[in-house]
């Protein structure tokens, strides 16, 4: 079982999302904080979280580790639970910088062991 199918109970999407032609808005017609864009560029509360589950999911190093959450707070990548090496935390924690929106990673609540 994957990131997605754990975290979220959604199946890992056949393509990576590609950038919408028309960039979502939300209801209110205002552009999608980037941190609030779903998987599929629609808007999304937890849009943030489940593009770093499904970054989880395409990095071949990482396993599914099924004693770790990811959430967000805000434009926040927040990480929960346990893991079982600091260099997995290292390795999570530098995977989620990259996804578009993220602009910190937060471990304080992880433990490594």
């Amino acid at each position: 079982m994957g990131w997605l199918q754990r975290l979220f109970g959604l199946e890992k999407p056949q393509q990576t999302a590609q950038a919408p032609a028309q960039p979502a808005q939300t209801p209110t017609g205002e552009p999608v904080p980037p941190e609030r864009v779903g998987l599929n560029g629609e808007y999304d509360q937890s849009g943030l979280a489940k593009r770093v589950a499904l970054a989880f999911d395409n990095d071949p190093e990482l396993d599914d580790v099924d004693t770790l959450y990811v959430a967000q707070t805000g434009t926040t990548v927040v990480l929960k639970g346990k893991v079982p090496s600091q260099a997995i935390l290292t390795k999570m924690v530098t995977v989620a910088k990259t996804v578009n929106g993220a602009t910190a990673v937060e471990t304080n609540q992880v433990t490594v062991g």
